[in-house]
């Protein structure tokens, strides 16, 4: 087991600065995902831990003791890489020995205990013995990580490990990379994705990074349902959260808001500081939406796009928003014509507000709504 502990982690490429103060700590067995989009900082990340980039500033720490200065060896870690990183000329039971053989530490026999418990863990004994080209992706794949497991680090790294994957494989290799969390409880292991998905479905906790800055730490759900800013709502669910330009018109222990193209609504938050009437964002998952008798909702529109995806159909609806259209995730097969209007209402249970700087306005949200024409 390994507790890691980031303290003010700062990286730098010369005057570029890539990583900005750091703070994390990463409980012993835990799965921790990082995400954000492409350039962020998540793999730089992963590689400072790894001991593969040096550090600029701060305190990075395994189980108490600081790391900063050790090899990747040192510190008891094994990273799985994008690009599998096979020796093409060795036999799968070859590539997975490779490590161990070079620690002369390791006797032959324990070499090859080692081996066939990753292979049997994995589910690659039959391929043993061939050679990487006579192996699929998500075999590859797997050699990949078994020659990570007969290190028994302290710590799993994984670099986008499935990026490299069709559809079907990333599913069945996701699968297996969960499985493997399971049999391995004891071992921390930290994954670096763009695919929300497998962030959702492997995280313990995902750490939300962008511009070298972490945005929002927690569980997937905490996340998805209490984002704590704008880019994370955005950033977190497919569809992305539909975020509205607001006005707040009241002040008190609970807000009156209008959102741009909707209906005035009462959202148990309290009012920020500042005027009367401030501008803000109201936000509403697309799963959220559900049609109503027109003219019933908190917003009308009228249908630019259907999407019938079977187990749900999204529905594209102009409010008045310019190219910016509301989408709506609903259960099924949902028949709307092109140009037709709807009528959609939400429980208000499911808005987040945010302030004129996209930080999230948290209160009781039990409060059914109250709409209201708006008068403007």
């Amino acid at each position: 087991m390994a507790h890691l502990k980031l303290t003010n982690i700062k990286k730098s490429y010369g005057s570029v600065k890539v990583l900005h103060d750091i703070n994390l700590d990463i409980r012993s067995g835990e799965f921790v995902v990082f995400v954000g989009p492409s350039g962020c900082g998540k793999s730089t990340l992963l590689r400072v831990i790894a001991g593969l980039e040096d550090i600029t500033g701060g305190t990075f720490q395994i189980d108490g003791q600081v790391v900063n200065a050790l090899t990747p060896k040192a510190r008891g870690v094994a990273m799985v890489f994008q690009s599998y990183a096979l020796y093409p000329h060795m036999t799968v039971y070859d590539n997975m020995a490779f490590g161990l053989r070079l620690d002369k530490g390791s006797s032959s026999s324990e070499v090859d205990r080692r081996v066939r418990e990753a292979a049997a863990i994995l589910q690659i004994e039959p391929y043993l013995d061939r050679l990487p080209k006579a192996l699929s992706g998500g075999q590859r794949q797997r050699v990949a990580i078994g020659r990570a497991i007969t290190r028994d680090p302290k710590v799993f790294l994984f670099d986008e490990p499935l990026s490299n994957l069709d559809a079907a494989l990333r599913v069945a290799t996701r699968i297996e990379i969960a499985r493997l969390h399971e049999r391995m409880a004891d071992t921390t292991m930290i994954y670096v994705t763009h695919d929300q998905v497998e962030a959702m479905t492997l995280a313990d906790r995902i750490v939300v990074l962008n511009s070298g800055h972490v945005e929002q730490v927690g569980s997937p759900m905490e996340l998805y349902n209490d984002p704590d800013n704008l880019f994370v709502a955005r950033f977190i669910g497919s569809p992305s959260m539909n975020i509205l330009p607001a006005r707040i018109e009241a002040a008190g222990a609970e807000t009156a808001v209008v959102p741009e193209g909707g209906r005035r609504i009462v959202v148990p938050v309290p009012t920020p500081s500042g005027s009367s009437s401030s501008a803000a964002h109201l936000g509403v998952r697309p799963e959220s939406l559900e049609l109503v008798d027109e003219g019933q909702g908190l917003f009308t529109g009228r249908v630019t796009l259907v999407e019938s995806l079977g187990e749900v159909t999204l529905v594209y609806i102009d409010i008045g928003r310019g190219d910016e259209p509301l989408v709506a995730k609903l259960p099924g097969e949902v028949r709307l014509a092109r140009d037709s209007t709807v009528s959609l209402s939400v429980d208000v249970s499911a808005l987040r507000l945010f302030d004129g700087s996209g930080r999230a306005l948290r209160g009781d949200r039990a409060r059914e709504p109250e709409l209201m024409r708006n008068a403007g």
